[in-house]
């Protein structure tokens, strides 16, 4: 099968040959439970997360340039993390507005003043990146809080491997089957005594194959949270058969429903006093709460200079060109250009509250500017990048279809970028729409080695 990238710039012919596997592969996904839930008018639908053999290719001195973006990007997110809880320098200084940093619904005063373990916040960050049509490459999101995705590629390219270990030998992929030894490093890392435990809210949640498939891989627990309680001041599990102390826990649930004591009082997927337990400095909470701090939509603008202001570097990686109507002069340019301009929602995720205004009639574009004057600081605008599409195996076919990559980057002993990544891509021709929500699919991603 002969194709070639959409863009003109790439054969892809050489990674083509899992493509007759594809149904095989998903066959076998479905098998494993590889299901993303969807939560939709209230009601609760699992369906399989299509995946398409043919891989995103990444050479290797794209992905060098790429990893030094991501862990400088991060390092500067974790810096600005322990800045905002602590001296909070970044503000006094007028680098970044009160209203942003205090604004921010991400942003949770019952954690002002807690450090967490070895002083990291992001322990698990997942970027998403799209690759322009000039082949330059943007950064959409900040996913700072409990990103999820890692276990796609990683069980995908497992299968791939089982149907055809040919197109491996002879392609120089870089392996992938390393993170979950990179996960429970970053565990161990910060761990305060006790076992790694991964805290999911059960089976009904989103991403429930994946909280139990990494607990399996970094060698952890798969916890429900009647299985965790604290007592003195530190947090245990208990079985059938045992009591242990946890030291890490990567919880999977928001921050908002962590310890009905210290947030939602109605939670009833929390363990109580665990906040407690973590301000005392006896686990470690992998994500820290309070993440959303700093990949708030408007926070995004301000990354930039947040990698000169902490690190003292010019940053590798670039931002979409982006307004924040908060600013006289951007509000100006947004009412004025709102027709060609991508408009988000700053409290929104998964692809909600995302609007294309070219897509708007007039009386929505008013609504629109309405909305914007209104409350400017609940909404950023951005250019529209003009982002490759990649060959997909849709209907018996090879078609273009746009995509972006989450990458994950793991803050642990160092700053790390897992040569992998999720690769989403949209089924519906023309749409720009990636997110796994928004019933988009999903492809493994190959760094290769030289």
């Amino acid at each position: 099968m002969d194709a070639h990238d959409p863009a003109g710039r790439t054969d892809v012919a050489p990674y083509t040959g899992l493509v007759p596997h594809t149904p095989k592969i998903n066959q076998q996904l479905a098998r494993y439970g590889v299901k993303f839930g969807i939560y939709k008018d209230g009601t609760f639908n699992e369906r399989l997360f299509p995946f398409d053999a043919i891989p995103r290719i990444i050479d290797a001195r794209t992905w060098a340039t790429l990893e030094r973006g991501l862990a400088q990007r991060v390092d500067a997110l974790n810096a600005y993390l322990r800045d905002i809880y602590g001296a909070k320098e970044i503000v006094r200084e007028g680098v970044v507005p009160e209203d942003f940093a205090f604004a921010s619904s991400g942003y949770l005063p019952q954690c002002e003043g807690v450090t967490p373990s070895c002083g990291i916040y992001s322990h698990i960050s997942g970027i998403d990146l799209v690759e322009g049509t000039d082949g330059s490459w943007y950064v959409l999101e900040d996913n700072l809080r409990i990103p999820s995705g890692a276990s796609y590629p990683l069980i995908a390219r497992s299968l791939c491997r089982r149907c055809d270990d040919t197109t491996f030998r002879r392609v120089p992929v870089v392996d992938n089957r390393d993170y979950g030894r990179r996960l429970k490093e970053v565990m161990n890392h910060v761990n305060r005594g006790g076992i790694n435990v991964v805290l999911t809210p059960g089976r009904y949640n989103a991403a429930y194959f994946e909280h139990a498939y990494l607990a399996e891989q970094a060698d952890a627990l798969l916890a429900t949270p009647d299985e965790l309680f604290c007592e003195d001041g530190r947090l245990y599990y208990r079985d059938a058969a045992a009591m242990r102390r946890v030291g890490a826990v990567y919880r999977r649930l928001s921050d908002e429903f962590l310890d009905p004591l210290c947030f939602r009082p109605d939670s009833l997927i929390g363990v109580p006093n665990l906040m407690a337990a973590y301000r005392a400095g006896s686990v470690a909470i992998v994500n820290a709460p309070g993440n959303g701090a700093a990949d708030d939509k408007g926070l995004y603008y301000f990354v930039p200079k947040m990698v000169e202001y902490y690190l003292g570097e010019r940053p590798i990686l670039q931002n979409a060109p982006t307004y924040l109507p908060f600013y006289p002069d951007d509000m100006a340019y947004v009412l004025d250009n709102a027709d060609s301009l991508v408009i988000k929602d700053v409290a929104e995720a998964g692809g909600y509250g995302v609007v294309f205004g070219s897509t708007l009639d007039a009386d929505g574009l008013e609504a629109m500017k309405r909305a914007i004057r209104t409350e400017p600081r609940r909404f950023i605008a951005q250019e529209v990048v003009d982002f490759t599409c990649l060959p997909t195996y849709i209907g018996g076919e090879v078609v273009p279809r746009k995509a972006d990559l989450r990458a994950f980057v793991l803050s642990g002993p160092t700053t790390t970028v897992w040569a992998s990544g999720l690769t989403r891509y949209a089924r519906q021709e023309g749409s720009a729409i990636v997110n796994s929500s928004q019933g988009g699919g999903f492809k493994d991603t190959w760094v290769l080695s030289r």
